[in-house]
């Protein structure tokens, strides 16, 4: 079932005709008085993505007019899923197979909403599945994508760390993924001392969710994943404002775990392993302090600047695992800075590689989806700026600047035998509604990387 998407159906479906914007006037002309005088009435204007609704002579929607500059994407329609009135619909396009299914695909996506708590009154427009289109690769992208978008908008009380392993675990018996769980004084034993140190004030127990899957003889591919499940700040306490949306500081391994799915659910011929730290960084008697020295997994000391720069800590640990076995391509997702969303704003994916041609895989693997990414510098000559006296490195250094290229080079101190590695300081979360990416919670980065992959180690 793919939410608003119809594959086939009895009923006569509404008729969507995509007219180009320099034939409209032409267009028009050639249609009848009443319909004329009915655009004229509209005050419609042809602008590329606008559309107008056109009655028959009963009264009823006879079909909607569809202006386009012939540059289709994923968003195209999005608009029309939430403000054309219920019913079934059919687009009237030649579309190739991409970009068919990526239409479908911001169709359905457009109908997203978040009704765990709150039952929601809107109603949305039934679309019947393009022509070409890719019934499967539609489910698979959107099921995902609402997966991420589900699990970050979950408040902590309900997506704590063991929630937050519960579903992990949901996507890993789908496909019969292996998956260990390392929780609480056992993170000690299993050494992942930091993500011990920052999670364990909190009742909910800190975790490390280990998750693998597919042929060992296939290229590794690991994605870590921040599951930060709610900030305070610890010691160093956030203001109260700054902490409204903190819910969201998992949405890095939400991200994680919906990537993971489309790559399981594609069957890619990748051996998959995802890593989570899930941790709540919270106030207590036992809680991590500015200034102690903790014992990093790969035995460099860390000396704690600030215990609000807790999630490159618990990454840490999770990036040197997944290192130890010598990935061929190592993913790190994190909501870690604010510096990021200064230097690119909210809805770009700040990215963060010193391979030039991995990124430009990515970089055009995001053009192609309109999943947009940015990438920042890992300016090396700023390593001295997260230097410690006391330590081998400070998790916030000693500098207000370049804060997503310190985070992203503290986090390259723990990569030594990953043949390849990117990271990703996102948003995961829409602050604005936009024409199918409603406000709150957001995959941001994974429609691209997951192509990226399609189109490095084939389908």
């Amino acid at each position: 079932m793919i939410p608003h998407i119809i594959p086939s159906s009895d009923d006569t479906p509404i008729l969507i005709e995509a007219i180009e914007k320099e034939d409209f006037d032409s267009w028009l002309s050639s249609q009848s008085s009443p319909v004329i005088n009915w655009v004229k009435a509209q005050g419609f204007e042809a602008k590329a993505g606008a559309h107008v609704i056109l009655p028959n002579e009963e009264g009823e929607i006879s079909k909607v007019a569809f202006v386009t500059d012939g540059k289709w994407d994923i968003w195209s329609l999005s608009k029309m899923a939430t403000s054309l009135p219920k019913g079934l619909y059919q687009l009237s396009a030649e579309l190739d197979l991409e970009t068919a299914t990526q239409v479908a695909i911001g169709w359905s996506l457009a109908s997203y909403k978040f009704s765990r708590y709150k039952k929601s009154e809107q109603t949305y427009a039934d679309l019947m599945l393009p022509e070409n289109a890719d019934a499967e690769e539609v489910a698979r992208q959107v099921y995902a994508v609402n997966l991420a978008r589900d699990l970050i908008n979950t408040p902590a009380a309900d997506m704590g760390p063991k929630a937050l392993e519960a579903a992990a675990s949901q996507v890993a018996g789908e496909f019969e993924a292996r998956q260990m769980n390392v929780v609480g004084d056992d993170l000690l034993t299993y050494h992942f001392p930091m993500v011990h140190a920052v999670g364990r004030a909190s009742d909910d127990a800190p975790r490390l969710i280990d998750m693998v899957w597919g042929d060992n003889n296939n290229p590794k591919v690991t994605i870590v994943g921040k599951g930060v499940c709610f900030d305070t700040g610890g010691l160093d306490l956030k203001p109260s404002a700054a902490m409204l949306l903190m819910k969201k500081d998992m949405g890095g391994a939400a991200n994680a775990l919906a990537l993971a799915y489309m790559i399981m659910d594609a069957n890619l011929p990748v051996r998959l392993r995802v890593l989570i730290p899930a941790v709540e960084n919270s106030v207590s008697g036992n809680a991590y302090r500015p200034g102690d020295v903790l014992t990093s997994r790969s035995g460099k000391t860390v000396e704690i600047g600030n215990t609000d720069a807790e999630g490159r800590l618990v990454m840490a640990d999770a990036i040197t695992a997944a290192d130890e076995e010598e990935p061929d391509l190592l993913i790190d997702m994190a909501t870690l800075t604010g510096a990021a969303r200064v230097a690119v704003g909210t809805e770009l994916a700040a990215t963060l590689t010193d391979e030039d041609d991995l990124y430009s895989l990515i970089e055009k693997s995001a053009r192609a989806v309109k999943d947009p990414v940015w990438r920042l510098p890992l300016w090396d000559e700023y390593r001295s700026m997260i230097d410690s006296p006391i330590a081998d490195i400070n998790n916030s250094g000693n500098s207000p600047f370049a804060g997503a290229t310190t985070a992203g080079l503290f986090l390259k101190e723990f990569v030594e035998k990953s043949k390849s590695w990117v990271h990703f300081d996102i948003m995961a979360y829409n602050n604005r509604e936009r024409p199918g990416r409603p406000q709150g919670g957001e995959a941001m980065g994974i429609r691209a990387l997951y192509k990226a992959l399609k189109d490095k180690y084939g389908a």
